[in-house]
């Protein structure tokens, strides 16, 4: 039966190009495991793909003789495409991700013209997941709690005494996620990092962002530490002084380098685009609809 006081092991890989983490989970060596935001590598000057984060990720897994039960995402990035699709088709096991994807895959469908052959409705993946669920692998339990405002799918997954917060907050030095997409809201991402702020003080807060400035990257943190040092919401910031900080920050910021060929891939669970009759598959760029006129 699940056990929702185990300790798991967390073993994270370091996508360097998006300063993005994956995350395998785990009981002891062969024993029941899930990989959160695998990553597949992506050139965008010659728009070529390739899996070497992700085999890495398998290398560890047949390693350790761990047996996959589930591949999560913590919601449809921006910021670099997901090898979920390659995981799912080599393990053999599902994928999940937030009910919300549902309003994504609508808005960015409209966006990309589509048209009927995209199906909005989640089918792309192996599950929907939502709010409060409860997933037992092996010993472990995965409890799901919605986070949304960075985007509307946004989960965080509470494993034993981790929990992996997706785009929420990042190192306490650098704050927190932005809101700026479509359906974000300052307001929602508050309230939903209040809820991890939450949660006992010693668990551990395993990022799916680092940004090093002349040190290592680091996976983890606390909420402890969160509470305390977060530069955007820690030490009992309000929630109309984050409002403000958040919206007067994301004004700012550039649009993300890959989001254009990333949301086109992870709305479809981390599957390319079908062939054309010549055997390529292409991506679409939607002209003048994403950021700020210069």
């Amino acid at each position: 039966m699940p056990n929702p006081s185990v300790r798991p092991r967390v073993d994270s890989f370091f996508h360097a190009d998006t300063n993005t983490f994956t995350y395998v989970v785990s009981e002891a060596d062969g024993g029941a495991a899930v990989v959160i935001d695998p990553v597949l590598d992506y050139d965008a000057a010659s728009a070529r793909t390739a899996t070497t984060s992700a085999d890495a990720v398998l290398a560890h897994v047949r390693r350790r003789d761990l047996k996959v039960e589930w591949i999560l995402e913590t919601h449809a990035h921006a910021d670099h495409l997901s090898a979920g699709g390659y995981l799912r088709e080599v393990l053999g096991v599902p994928l999940a991700i937030g009910e919300g994807i549902v309003q994504v895959q609508s808005r960015f469908k409209d966006l990309f013209g589509l048209g009927d052959d995209f199906v909005a409705d989640g089918h792309q993946f192996d599950r929907l997941l939502r709010d409060g669920e409860r997933l037992g692998v092996g010993r472990m339990e995965v409890r799901v709690i919605a986070t949304p405002g960075h985007t509307d799918d946004s989960l965080s997954y509470v494993i034993g005494d981790a929990v992996f917060i997706g785009d929420t907050m990042f190192a306490p030095e650098t704050g927190t996620a932005r809101v700026d997409f479509p359906g974000g809201s300052a307001r929602k991402l508050y309230a939903s990092i209040q809820i991890l702020l939450g949660l006992p003080p010693e668990t551990r807060v395993f990022l799916c962002h680092d940004y090093p400035d002349g040190r290592a990257p680091r996976a983890e943190s606390s909420v402890a530490a969160q509470r305390q040092d977060n530069i955007h919401v820690g030490n009992q910031r309000g929630e109309e002084e984050f409002v403000a900080l958040r919206e007067a920050r994301d004004a700012t910021l550039p649009v993300p380098r890959l989001i254009l060929p990333a949301l086109q891939v992870n709305i479809r669970g981390g599957r390319l685009p079908e062939a054309d009759a010549n055997g390529i598959a292409y991506l679409r760029l939607p002209l003048n609809q994403l950021g700020r006129a210069s």
